[in-house]
């Protein structure tokens, strides 16, 4: 899956635990009519990646949904989810002129036929 926004934020590379796993949020704003601030964990080796990105850049990001159960001391089951990046390209804008169609007044005017001396038709 893919998520497509404006970078809010980008944290620092935290590391937990005695195993040294290392994990980093970055917040997406995707651009859409309902903008959603979607916060995007990177881990292990993949917190690195953020670190050609600014805030503000237009990205596009390669995501999986993960989710978990979780039963409290109590016996309440709740249900966890994440979303774990693990690809981050900058969104750019076209280069000038590609794809695009020239305004009308660009165009060369069609020739009509009464404006020719001789009929250019083979048969």
């Amino acid at each position: 899956m893919e998520v497509q926004g404006k970078i809010k934020l980008i944290g620092e590379t935290k590391t937990y635990g005695s195993n040294g796993f290392q994990k980093r949020e970055m917040v997406v704003t995707t651009e859409e009519q309902y903008p959603q601030p979607l916060m995007i964990e990177f881990v292990q080796d993949k917190t690195s990646l953020l670190d050609a990105f600014n805030v503000g850049d237009p990205v596009k990001v390669g995501i999986n949904l993960r989710g978990r159960e979780w039963q409290s001391p109590q016996g309440e089951i709740k249900y966890f989810n994440s979303i774990t990046g693990w690809r981050i390209e900058k969104v750019g804008a076209a280069a000038p002129g590609a794809g695009e169609v020239p305004p009308f007044d660009e165009y060369e005017p069609i020739k009509n036929s009464s404006d020719e001396d001789h009929d250019d038709l083979p048969f």
